[in-house]
């Protein structure tokens, strides 16, 4: 029987039982793609991210419940996290290899992991009625990056009164739809859906912000930025765009630990 390491992290959590909860499953080889998505279902977390240890860095792929994803930040935080703090890892910066989306470095700053990702470039989108469709508001703008949609809302009350329509927007041919307008005290605030993917509303997406960072320093022309994400847990996220690439930084808690046991 093969024992497995699973950790349970709350990712851009100052304070547990906020942010986004993560499991952390740190393997000594890959294990067929079958079990790795029954783990991730039988986690039924947002995502669960497995790591494989290389010689020079650290392999990572990312699961929701029903798929694998491109690019996941809260569960590449909670990987970091738990390396830095619970697998003995003594540098700055871990680098994590993913075969979907190139090296991902995390640097550790006093309290904050700060992600750097690439940067998503935003095209604008036709869509606003569909989009309308799934949030039962006129958006200002609708755009469409490399994975998901992207509405522009009049509000931050706007943002916290959508109901989204989750039939609709599992229609959209996306990995989901974020919903985003300028903060009344932080620079932007946002929300996430992504019932495509076995998500209806993610906690706090690192990953989305990729699109949001380059659209709001373009917007509110500065680089270094605070933004909250407006989910039922909340989670607020240290935001820089530098250019090609993305900066996206937080804290983290451990939740729980354990083994998984695979026949």
């Amino acid at each position: 029987m093969n024992k497995i390491k699973i950790y349970q992290v709350d990712a851009f959590a100052a304070t547990l039982f906020t942010g986004n909860p993560a499991a952390v499953c740190v393997l000594d080889k890959w294990l067929s793609n079958e079990i790795l998505q029954s783990i991730a279902a039988e986690n039924n977390l947002a995502e669960t991210a497995f790591v494989v240890p290389g010689i020079d860095d650290f392999e990572i792929r990312w699961f929701t419940p029903a798929v694998e994803v491109d690019l996941c930040g809260h569960a590449t935080l909670a990987a970091a996290y738990i390396y830095f703090n619970h697998l003995g890892y003594n540098k700055s910066t871990i680098t994590f290899h993913s075969p979907r989306s190139g090296n991902l470095n995390v640097t550790q700053l006093n309290e904050n992991l700060m992600l750097d990702f690439p940067a998503d470039f935003l095209l604008p989108s036709d869509y606003v009625d569909q989009i309308k469709n799934c949030i039962g508001i006129m958006p200002k703008e609708v755009l469409k990056g490399k994975t998901d949609y992207m509405a522009i809302l009049e509000s931050e009350e706007d943002i916290i009164e959508v109901i989204p329509n989750f039939n609709e927007i599992a229609k959209l041919n996306a990995r989901g739809l974020i919903i985003t307008a300028k903060g009344n005290k932080i620079d932007f605030v946002s929300r996430f859906f992504a019932p495509q993917s076995g998500i209806n509303e993610d906690p706090v997406t690192g990953s989305a912000h990729t699109s949001l960072i380059p659209y709001w320093a373009g917007k509110l022309g500065k680089n270094n930025m605070i933004a909250r994400q407006l989910s039922k847990r909340g989670g607020e996220l240290i935001c820089k765009h530098n250019g090609n690439r993305s900066s996206i930084g937080g804290k983290a808690k451990l939740y729980m630990l354990g083994e998984i046991f695979i026949d």
